[in-house]
């Protein structure tokens, strides 16, 4: 199997038929954000088990989105950037790559986790520093039966806008995810964990400097 981003120079690692990684010679380093602030979250749920999946040759490191207010631009005048927001932004900065966890809620992208991305899109002169070509995959898990099919589509524009470079070369919608994970928040549906794996996998390559 091949992956989008194998035949970029200086792309060295190369996945074997397990997944992983034959040259770990460099820690490719992916930031999962989850866009909820449940605790209970599918969706942080579905980042922690695609950290427990990445495999060697992958630092994975996770985030949530707590501590950052409502973006209000009299706040960012008067005071800068709140301290959650520059940490976030900094996290994204020293990664090679970012996996957004997305809810779906009414169709479309959580407020709480656009929020989060306005924010980090200022001020503007900083856009490029942040977004400017670093790649982006989005997954997401829902209870319903579309698997956050609209909200992974509703961020086509906002990362296009942002200057990211969007990885296409798979795509994860876990519908009914009330019955994919138990109460601890373990994912045990292995052809679920089989495919959010090949996934994690397939960006890293694609991610590698």
């Amino acid at each position: 199997m091949s992956f989008p981003g194998m035949s970029r120079p200086g792309c060295l690692a190369r996945p074997r038929h397990d997944g992983i990684f034959s040259d770990t010679t460099y820690m490719i380093k992916i930031l999962g954000i989850s866009g909820s602030l449940r605790a209970q979250s599918f969706n942080t749920a579905l980042m922690h088990a695609a950290q427990s999946l990445a495999g060697p040759g992958i630092q994975f490191d996770t985030a949530t989105l707590h501590g950052i207010p409502l973006y209000d631009g009299d706040v960012e005048q008067r005071e800068g950037l709140p301290a959650a927001v520059v940490q976030l932004k900094e996290r994204v900065i020293a990664s090679d790559g970012v996996l957004l966890c997305t809810p779906e809620y009414n169709n479309g992208i959580p407020g709480v986790f656009k929020n989060a991305m306005d924010w980090l899109s200022r001020p503007s002169s900083d856009i490029a520093r942040v977004f400017g070509g670093r790649p982006f995959a989005v997954i997401g898990a829902s209870p319903g039966g579309f698997g956050t099919i609209l909200s992974q589509t509703a961020w086509l524009p906002v990362l296009r806008t942002l200057g990211t470079r969007h990885w296409l070369g798979g795509r994860l919608l876990v519908s009914r995810a009330n019955q994919m994970f138990d109460a601890d928040g373990t994912l045990r549906d292995e052809a679920t964990r089989a495919r959010l794996a090949e996934f994690v996998q397939g960006f890293a390559v694609f991610a590698k400097p």
